[in-house]
């Protein structure tokens, strides 16, 4: 380990992140009164305005009641369309192919009924052989209710034998003629690893595949620009690093050369044109956009801290956070020296995650670190302990504790 504690305080004083801005939580164990939080990658810590502006949603209601659709300082029945432009802003889309919507799964399976239409010849699913397991459960089931053996159907990439991470020419080789449709993660939950979207999109187009992708571990993280890599769909979850609580709202995209036509859908109250929507016609009138994929009208205090989550990355910006989230997971890495790192040593194909490779029991390790040393890391069993440094309230302060833990801990 080559930075001091007092260098690792020299360079908060020199590069601070938006720490304030956040509730911290307090310190289990160890010499410090908040802990070093790194598991942005599993539920990112509250932002202090959530708190107020909910409770601001809240009291409308008691004010209001139903009149709290119209009448409300930030109306009800619109309020999904206050998401729209900064969600589609930190993805890289047109605010036309971009909606917050159910949970990021359920949004799979409505892309999927969409998007994933299996003939004989051609009905095969390409995910990671590390995918998370419920877009593994997600894939297989789809297959089953088309009537095929998702043992066959469901091709599982790993990685070369000894090798951690999937090599973007590997992935491209897979995607034969067969292949309906390729879904993998952006950046893969497990190692980190950040895919190399734009090649593989465009590698599946040429396959006559339909590409979409899960970017649970990506919105948030890294740079998008899912309209111009000419993505089909995509679907990510709002609790990770963007940072709007547990079980939050999810986002969806629908490149603009699927909305409008004739693409199957399921729809429901909140699938029509808002301007026709009370005139309670039997047969719905979607609109040219990725609304016509919503099924049911949106929870509004559910809504309320996606919108201060997407508020605060308009205001910094996911380009500044991504530089900040290079400096931060260079300095981690290199603090990181004398263990095992399955995640790529490249800056440029990893986000804001360093998993290390223990000899067994994560979870164990994981506790220690949090109630003897007030360090709060994400454990995957058996071997593999995860790291996500958030440029938004991460700091070197917290990555130099988080390694002189892990020294002291692994001895």
């Amino acid at each position: 380990m080559t930075l001091s504690e007092a260098g690792a305080l020299e360079l908060d004083a020199a590069d601070p992140g938006h720490r304030e801005l956040f509730d911290v939580p307090p310190a289990q164990g160890g010499s410090y009164p908040e802990v070093a939080y790194f598991a942005g990658n599993s539920l990112g810590l509250r932002p202090k305005a959530v708190r107020t502006e909910l409770l601001e949603d809240l009291d409308a209601w008691a004010a209001l009641g139903v009149e709290g659709h119209l009448d409300a300082a930030r109306p009800w029945l619109p309020y999904h369309e206050l998401l729209t432009d900064p969600a589609a802003r930190l993805v890289g889309a047109l605010p036309s192919e971009t909606v917050v919507m159910n949970s990021l799964t359920v949004n799979l399976h409505l892309l999927m009924v969409s998007f994933y239409r299996p003939t004989r010849s051609r009905h095969r699913i390409v995910i990671e052989d590390a995918a998370f397991p419920s877009d593994s459960y997600a894939v297989r089931s789809q297959v089953r209710f088309h009537g095929y053996d998702p043992e066959d159907a469901v091709i599982r990439l790993r990685p070369r034998p000894g090798e951690d991470i999937l090599r973007t020419a590997d992935v491209v080789e897979q995607l034969g003629g067969d292949v309906a449709l390729v879904l993998l993660g952006g950046v893969n939950y497990l190692t980190g690893e950040l895919m190399d979207i734009p090649t593989i999109t465009k590698a599946g187009h040429l396959a006559g595949a339909v590409v979409g992708w899960d970017l649970a571990h990506a919105a948030g993280n890294v740079p998008l620009s899912l309209h111009d890599w000419d993505v089909d769909f995509a679907a990510w979850c709002s609790y990770k690093y963007l940072n709007a609580g547990p079980g939050a709202l999810a986002g969806a995209f629908v490149h603009e050369r699927h909305l409008g036509g004739d693409v199957p859908r399921f729809e429901g109250w909140w699938s029509t044109e808002a301007s026709t929507r009370f005139e309670m016609a039997p047969e719905s009138r979607p609109p040219a956009t990725a609304d016509a994929w919503q099924v049911s009208n949106p929870p509004i205090f559910s809504m309320s801290p996606v919108r201060t989550s997407l508020e605060l990355f308009d205001k910094v910006g996911i380009g500044v956070l991504r530089e900040r989230s290079l400096r931060l997971t260079a300095c981690l890495a290199d603090l990181l020296g004398p263990f095992e790192v399955i995640t790529p040593r490249d800056p440029a194909r990893r986000g804001a995650q360093l998993s290390v490779r223990v000899p067994g029991g994560a979870g164990e390790l994981s506790r220690r670190l949090r109630f003897e040393y007030g360090v709060i890391a994400d454990a995957r069993e058996p071997d593999v302990l995860r790291l996500a440094p958030v440029p938004l309230y991460s700091t070197y302060h917290d990555c130099w504790r988080a390694a002189a833990a892990l020294t002291e801990v692994m001895g």
